[in-house]
């Protein structure tokens, strides 16, 4: 069926069933409030939009209607019942005096009663300031931010650009907001995942490295951190873009300092890992010191086998939710599935998702395959599909 030019494909589940929200303050930035508005539809929110009279005057309330799709309040007369069960809140843009009407309680319009009713209930709120750098450098401004902070709402700045505190991407905003509301759903988890690809030096300048971009580890670390999750991300070599709102990525580009990595945060009773990381099956074994020359003739590198990461993790990570990639090529389907069923038995993991490479450039091909530890497997059609089935393992009261 045909996309009507008032819909949004949804990318993603984490505000799925959420009723949002979202305020509309007055500044130049309200013009991104189309913008926003989808990126939220995109993750499954249901919106109410509450704009300020300057708002309007900026941005009508016409095209946050069609971007929105939602019951758009403008006055009192508004239809002011969808203010009181929400399951979060999000200003943007948020002026310094919506900043500071809300710390001290004032009632001037429908948006600062909703900020009440979302205080007075616990309701996770969000602000984005957007304002010009001698009003974000005030103390008086940093004062009423730090007491926001202190009072439980999450305040976003934007970069620094033209001496203007911009608000953030769309998407960066709809991430962090995700995961403030979700933070606190039951079964949220410490996550340690691997991703990128990882390299052996052969001399100070030449390495040998395998191929991965790193795409699908961000689009799991994304989707998990936007369900509340708590994730770091042990990264090798990565041509994907980085999401900007993963709040923790450790740079690891060999095997042997991913690996090392890894031992590291165990300490930290990590309780679920996924290892999507394209680590080296082998890596050379004396890497030359200075730059080998060129014009020598034949160069023969002796490569001696890596160690084999969800075996050597295996001691360490007992008990967790453990999740492992495999990817082979120019076998069966049927082979395919057994060998990541050996897999799981040598390294005890939780699951493993196992994929061909001839599969992975046909779009008529699944996305993976997910084996379990009883050696049943699933079809993963698409990367959703991938993401919310990792999510829900992780999401398991143990690794069991």
């Amino acid at each position: 069926m045909a996309l009507r030019d008032t819909d949004v494909i949804q990318t993603g589940t984490a505000l799925a069933g959420k009723s949002i929200l979202l305020g509309v303050a007055g500044g130049i930035a309200a013009v991104d409030t189309v913008r926003l508005a989808r990126a939220l539809r995109r993750e499954g929110a249901e919106l109410t939009v509450v704009m300020t009279p300057s708002a309007q005057r900026i941005i009508t309330p016409l095209a946050v209607r069609w971007a929105s799709q939602a019951e758009v309040i403008t006055d009192w007369d508004g239809d002011l019942k969808a203010l009181n069960q929400v399951d979060g809140v999000l200003v943007a843009p948020a002026t310094r005096d919506v900043l500071v009407s809300h710390l001290h309680g004032l009632q001037h319009g429908p948006l600062m009663m909703a900020l009440s009713v979302a205080r007075s209930r616990g309701t996770a709120t969000m602000f984005i300031p957007s304002m010009h750098e001698d009003l974000a450098n005030d103390p008086v401004t940093e004062d009423v931010v730090t007491a926001l902070r202190q009072a439980g709402n999450l305040v976003l700045w934007g970069p620094l650009e033209e001496s203007k505190r911009k608000t953030p991407t769309a998407e960066e905003i709809v991430a962090r907001f995700a995961h403030e509301i979700n933070a606190k759903a039951p079964q949220r988890r410490s996550v340690v995942l691997t991703l990128g690809a990882t390299r052996s030096a052969i001399d100070d300048i030449r390495h040998i490295q395998n191929t991965s971009s790193g795409a699908t580890g961000w689009s799991i670390a994304s989707h998990l951190y936007k369900h509340g999750h708590d994730v770091t991300c042990v990264a090798g070599i990565t041509t994907a873009p980085q999401p900007s709102w993963l709040p923790l990525v450790i740079n690891t580009p060999s095997p042997e300092a991913m690996l090392n990595e890894c031992k590291a945060l165990a300490n930290d009773a990590i309780e679920a890992w996924i290892h999507v990381a394209a680590v080296l099956d082998y890596v050379v074994e004396t890497p030359a010191k200075g730059k080998l020359a060129s014009e020598q003739g034949p160069l023969t590198v002796p490569l001696i086998e890596s160690p084999k990461h969800i075996v050597e993790l295996k001691g360490v990570c007992e008990g967790a939710v453990r999740i492992g990639f495999k990817l082979e090529s120019g076998i069966k389907q049927t082979d395919l599935i057994h060998r990541a069923f050996a897999q799981i038995q040598r390294a005890d993991m939780t699951a493993v998702i196992a994929n061909r490479l001839e599969d992975l450039v046909r779009d008529d091909k699944p996305r993976g395959y997910l084996v379990d530890r009883q050696g049943a497997h699933f079809v993963l059609e698409t990367e959703q599909d991938l993401c919310t089935a990792v999510q829900t393992l992780v999401e398991r009261e143990s690794g069991a």
